[in-house]
């Protein structure tokens, strides 16, 4: 592998703009190398006066790269240095917790080692971010000579780089041997191999399971041949055998189109992982999960294809329950309780970690406005909001089966029976994942006492609850032949909640629009994805998708050539796919916002700062240079802080640089 390669793979994306630039100091050398004048055309003298100029330059440009690096090195290392004093003061206050409170201390001391694991993965990406810019220089140097064919950058590495700070100070080592002293000793009772274990490091590199691959391959393939199996059984079996009538039809429809979108919502998620993973969006640093065990999108590609596969044979025996000898409508229910049984299994199998801790996020929504809101609680309510016509068609399951065998009548079919638009409960069901929203707004707003954003986030979800409001009262008292007065006000309540909402996608979630786009004509200043072009389509696309009601509507106005079951039912998935859309962009505004503070990992604490914790900051404060330890941040209206256009090392075009001044001893002493 190319170093470029290795070295893109292995940086941490927070930090990405402190690594040593050698894509740009690449393209430097090769340009110098071909815009030289011709040796056989022009004098040898003014060959070297050339290439003396481009040396000046090119060492310039690496003085201002070492420089950038040694202060950012030494930076993270003094934040770790006070981050381990802290984590051990905390520690050693933890001994003389009080002996009847053996609960609190349990928990004390198991809130620690996650504390040191989250601190010991810190410490390796710094120490990692030390070896790859050293590399770097010694790669990119050793190309200057070998092109340049002079050995001006050898020497320059010998007395500059070999000399710089995060390259001779070793704190860094000591910092984890005693961090893994530490936890051995203290934490495991002196068991070496459990603290390491605790302390494992995942690869920086990530690596697939080729195990998980032949899976997701398995059974994509079969899912695959079921559906087409599926749909020719549908059209020529189903049809001439079956005999069913529309109103069957749209109920046998509503039985399976709730776990379809769930298998579509887990399927689209895989991609938006491996998308993340390969533009180094940190999504295991946002959603604050543990970098040691998590779901990659191959595991979420496997479960997404299991359930396709069960989901594609429950309606094939559905189709030939009369060959088999079943009951047809006991098939959906089947498939919905398996379903149920994966996501509530106790056992530690099938991802336990990864499923408890969903379940944990959905109990979160659910007390909303009751627990504290993390990022994962309020993104997981913005799926549930496009997942909403899934939640209406399990309210209808779980309604026709009461129905069912309170009265043991499986023939008579009425897709109005549970799914009546002017019903209470429908109207209910509908306005949850707004409600969960409005109320995580609400939370938000008196953890942080600020009106901006959230409690005009918490309108834009207000206007939400009044459209499935007016909806239910138009459905109620509305007849067929006029339209009532409530028709109207529902229609002006849902062009207000699909503007707002709009709005606040490409300006809010997004961060679009901003004043210094600067080449990114109406997006932002910084962009991560590779073309503009997805920016630009994500924009239009959410604008149309957003007002797919609107259509919707002139098709029961005007007559619909296909069945209301079919479009409502590819309107849905629509919504799915804008979720998943919006997504990667509110993701990537998430992650500039850790990348202007250099957040690499989670900051996990466990003291409560108290007047001791304060005296401590201050004494701390006496002993380094105090600006170190506040960035003053001011949230700009795209939610993106000011910290990402302040650069971590002013310009220095204007100053004297030292290396460089004394660099011309170096090139005009020759070989040495």
């Amino acid at each position: 592998m190319k170093f470029a390669e290795h070295l893109g793979a292995h940086i941490t994306p927070e930090w990405r703009k402190q690594y040593i630039q050698y894509e740009e100091m690449k393209a430097m050398l090769y340009a110098a190398v071909e815009q030289a004048p011709s040796e056989e055309v022009v004098e040898e003298e003014v060959s070297q006066r050339y290439f003396a100029r481009f040396d000046e330059k090119f060492f310039t440009f690496c003085d201002k790269e070492l420089t950038k690096i040694n202060t950012f090195y030494a930076e993270k290392l003094a934040e770790a240095t006070r981050k381990f004093a802290t984590l051990k003061s905390e520690m050693d206050g933890s001994e003389y917790d009080n002996l009847t409170k053996k609960k609190v201390h349990r928990r004390k001391v198991m809130d620690l080692k996650l504390a040191f694991s989250e601190f010991y993965l810190s410490l390796i990406l710094l120490q990692n971010y030390q070896n790859l810019n050293f590399t770097g220089f010694r790669k990119i140097l050793k190309k200057h000579d070998k092109l340049l064919r002079n050995d001006a950058g050898a020497r320059w590495r010998e007395e500059y780089v070999e000399a710089s700070h995060f390259h001779t100070n070793k704190d860094i080592d000591k910092l984890i041997a005693e961090t893994e002293a530490t936890v051995t000793s203290e934490l495991e009772g002196g068991d070496r191999q459990k603290a390491m274990k605790r302390l494992r490091v995942p690869p920086l590199g990530d690596k697939q399971s080729p195990w998980t691959t032949f899976k997701v391959g398995l059974f994509a393939g079969a899912f695959v041949v079921l559906f087409i199996a599926v749909i020719l059984s549908a059209v020529f079996h189903g049809a001439r055998e079956t005999n069913m009538t529309q109103d069957e039809f749209a109920v046998v429809l509503r039985l399976y189109r709730g776990p379809l979108l769930c298998i579509l919502f887990i399927f689209l998620m895989g991609i938006n992982v491996y998308g993340w993973r390969s533009s180094g969006v940190n999504h295991v640093l946002i959603f604050e999960l543990d970098p040691r065990n998590h779901l990659s999108e191959q595991h979420l590609f496997e479960l997404a294809t299991i359930f396709g596969v069960i989901w594609t044979v429950s309606i094939l025996s559905f189709l030939y329950a009369e060959h088999l000898d079943i009951q047809p409508f006991i098939m959906p229910a089947f498939l919905v309780l398996i379903m149920l049984i994966f996501m509530l299994n106790p056992t530690r199998t099938f991802q336990h970690d990864a499923r408890f801790w969903s379940l944990k996020v959905v109990f979160r929504i659910f007390m909303a406005p009751f627990f504290y809101v993390g990022f994962a609680d309020f993104w997981l309510a913005d799926q549930m909001n496009s997942l909403g016509q899934a939640l209406k068609d399990f309210q209808f399951l779980l309604c026709f089966y009461i129905n069912r065998l309170s009265d043991g009548n499986w023939s008579a079919l009425n897709v109005e029976e549970c799914g009546f638009g002017g019903w209470w409960l429908v109207a209910l069901v509908s306005s949850l994942p707004a409600w969960f929203r409005f109320a995580q707004c609400i939370r938000r707003y008196r953890d942080t006492k600020e009106a901006f954003p959230h409690l005009v986030n918490a309108g834009k979800y207000s206007s939400t609850l009044f459209t499935v409001v007016f909806a239910t009262l138009n459905a109620a008292y509305g007849t067929e032949g006029s339209k009532h007065p409530f028709f109207y006000v529902w229609l002006l309540a849902a062009v207000v909640s699909s503007v707002y909402g709009y709005i606040w996608d490409i300006k809010m979630d997004w961060g679009f629009f901003t004043d210094n786009a600067g080449d990114n004509k109406f997006l932002r200043e910084e962009i991560v994805y590779s073309s503009k072009n997805y920016y630009y389509f994500a924009i239009v696309e959410d604008f149309f998708i957003r007002f797919s009601w609107v259509y919707i509507l002139l098709l029961k106005e005007f007559g619909s050539p296909i069945p209301m079951e079919i479009v409502v039912t590819i309107f849905s998935c629509l919504e799915v796919i804008r979720r998943f859309i919006w997504n990667f962009f509110r993701l990537e505004n998430e992650h500039l916002n850790n990348c202007g503070k250099f957040r690499a990992v989670r900051d996990i604490s466990v003291a409560p700062l108290d007047a001791s914790d304060q005296q401590q900051i201050i004494k701390m404060m006496d002993e380094h240079d105090p600006r170190s330890y506040f960035r003053k941040k001011k949230i700009l209206k795209t939610g993106v802080t000011n910290s990402l256009k302040t650069p971590l090392l002013q310009d220095t075009d204007d100053q004297p640089i030292t290396m460089v001044a004394n660099y011309k001893s170096i090139h005009s002493a020759g070989p040495m």
